[in-house]
Formats: structure tokens, C-alpha cells, sequence
């Protein structure tokens, strides 16, 4: 059990926890840095969580869900107030209704999560600053420490794996949902390098490309929200051309984008595409979250070798781009 300490202050109305860990400051912070492995310890054992969003920037967003064993779920939501990588980070966290809004007839919290080396590896120190004494009793009524001691007690196994998260991973796929699929994939660059690579068309048409022996004729960026994209793809042999359009929804420069996108010319509604990036060990993790129309349209999608695809791509972008840079 990695918890050393847990102090309250009724007069506060503060919670400080402190853990002790025997890895490097840099591993504990990808730890929740990584949506990957934040569902692997933000809930309960009982109560696994799902990030649909986590945007580790100021001003960013995470989203996420708890299923019980009998399928009910709960669902949270944090908004980044600071970020100081592998020193601390600050959020206020609440409670959402079954939209993801926040539920504004349970109490939010603000928390602070300081990170430091010590002689044996790492310490996190997280402080809970409550609205009230009655609502931290609330909360507390309701189990928070309990899940907390469960939700805790999983990130030993969590840091002790190494290869589930290893920088030399290739692109790969998780069902989050029936409709929703996240891709993630670390590459070799910083964030703004890896920014700039997916809004700079020249950039682009030297790395997306998919497998070798494509070329990309057509790229019309969106420069801003409310702007409309349009990418298009040619054989070389000029046997095959196809291509995807849509609109950019949202923009945060350097680390989130949010697109519209559907194959030209094909029919009926077209997927949400969540692009994150954040620093980590070894670059940048790249995570997009694709919202399908349906699980059907979302199967056949993966059955194409999406994936592979992507991680040609993603390759060719460390070789031939990031690492002139």
C-alpha cells in the first residue's frame, strides 16, 4: 500500500494524503499524465474508471466514468487550475450527471497533487480543499476514503509495468465504448514539434500518409474553429484517390483539437475526432478519441487496419520529420 499518511483538517476543511513510491518523479507523473494509465487506479478496484477526456494542460478538461459490478455508473470531471510537469498539478474536481455536466447538486472540490524525489524514489502529496465542513463530511459519509485507500492501492502494479506503456509501443487501439475508440501512441518529439506536424501542410504531406506508396495531393488545414478541412489521398500508380472533410470544432494550441470528419462522399453522419497531446517520458503521447455514429460503423472502421495505418504514418513522422527538426 504506497498511502503513508492521511491527515484531516476539520477547521480547513482539508485532506492530505501522502504516498510513498520507489520509482523516479518522472514515471509517478506520466502515471497521471497518461489517460492509459490514470483509468488504471482513479477508481475504486470495484469501480474501474474510462477517461474520455484528459487534457493535462491549464484550462484543460478530463472526463471520465466509474462502472459498479452491477453496471451503474458513476461520472467525474476535473479542470486543470495548474500544471507544473513532474512538480504539481491543481484541479477542481466534481461530480457529473449521466451527460458528463457537471452536477452542480454535489459539492466540487478543489486539488492540489505535489510531486518530489526522495532517497528511495518518489513522494505525491495530495490536498483536498473542501467548500465546507459539511460537505467534506458528506463526502466522506459517502466512502471517499475507502475508494481512495482501493484506488490508490492499485498504482504499485501500475508503475511496476513498464512494457504496457513503453515509449517504443506501437499505435494502438482501446474500446472505450460501444461508439468510442481511443488511439494512442508515443512519439519522439516535443509538443509543439508534433503540433506544429498535424496543422503545417507541408509537414503533413511528407508524414500522413498511411502505407508507402501514397502520396497526399490535397491538404486544405483548418485554420480556425468553425473552418472546414479537407485532405485527399492518391496512389502513386493514380489506381486509387480518396479522401476525408469536415470541420474544426475546438482548438487549444498545443494540445487539443477537435474535428468533425467524414469520407467524401459517403452518406449519413461522420465521427468526432479528439486530438490530445501531452508531454511524457521518452515525447509526446499523441491520443485521439474517435466517436463513432454507431458500433457497426465503428467495426468496420477497425476491421480496415486502421491502426496499422496510423502507426506507418506515426513512424514515418519521427523518421522523416521530427527527427530533421
Amino acid at each position: 500500500m504506497p498511502i503513508t499518511s492521511v491527515t484531516s483538517d476539520p477547521a480547513a476543511f482539508t485532506l492530505t494524503v501522502v504516498a510513498d513510491y520507489p520509482v523516479p518523479v518522472e514515471r509517478l507523473w506520466d502515471a497521471y499524465a497518461d489517460p492509459r494509465q490514470l483509468e488504471r487506479f482513479w477508481g475504486p478496484v470495484e469501480w474501474p474508471a474510462k477517461f474520455t477526456r484528459h487534457d493535462m494542460a491549464v484550462g484543460g478538461y478530463s472526463h471520465y466514468y466509474m462502472t459498479g459490478p452491477d453496471g451503474t455508473q458513476s461520472r467525474g470531471w476535473f479542470r486543470f487550475l495548474a500544471v507544473e510537469p513532474n512538480k504539481r498539478f491543481e484541479v477542481e474536481d466534481g461530480f457529473a450527471d449521466e451527460t458528463g455536466a457537471p452536477n452542480t447538486q454535489m459539492p466540487s472540490m478543489r486539488m492540489v497533487f505535489t510531486f518530489e524525489k526522495t532517497t528511495n524514489g518518489s513522494r505525491m502529496t495530495n490536498v483536498t480543499q473542501f467548500p465546507s465542513l459539511e460537505s467534506m463530511e458528506q463526502l466522506v459519509k459517502m466512502g471517499m476514503m475507502e475508494g481512495m485507500k482501493s484506488a490508490m492501492g492499485q498504482i504499485d502494479a501500475l508503475l511496476a509495468d513498464l512494457k504496457s506503456f513503453a515509449s517504443d509501443r506501437t499505435t494502438e487501439a482501446q474500446l472505450l465504448s460501444d461508439t468510442q475508440v481511443r488511439v494512442s501512441r508515443v512519439v519522439r518529439g516535443t509538443v509543439e514539434q508534433v503540433w506544429r506536424a498535424h496543422h503545417d501542410a507541408a509537414l503533413m504531406q511528407r508524414w500522413l500518409l498511411g502505407p508507402d506508396g501514397w502520396t497526399m495531393p490535397v491538404c486544405n488545414v483548418a485554420k480556425k474553429v468553425g473552418d472546414s478541412y479537407r485532405y485527399e489521398w492518391e496512389a502513386d500508380d493514380k489506381s486509387q484517390r480518396f479522401g476525408f472533410e469536415g470541420e474544426l470544432l475546438e482548438s487549444a494550441a498545443p494540445y487539443r483539437a477537435v474535428t468533425s470528419e467524414r469520407m467524401i462522399g459517403m452518406e449519413g453522419p461522420g465521427t468526432r475526432n479528439e486530438l490530445t497531446l501531452v508531454a511524457v517520458k521518452g515525447g509526446t503521447l499523441i491520443s485521439i478519441l474517435i466517436t463513432y455514429p454507431t458500433k457497426e460503423l465503428r467495426d468496420m472502421i477497425l476491421g480496415t487496419g486502421m491502426t496499422t495505418g496510423m502507426e506507418t504514418s506515426y513512424a514515418r513522422l519521427e523518421r522523416e520529420v521530427l527527427a530533421a527538426a
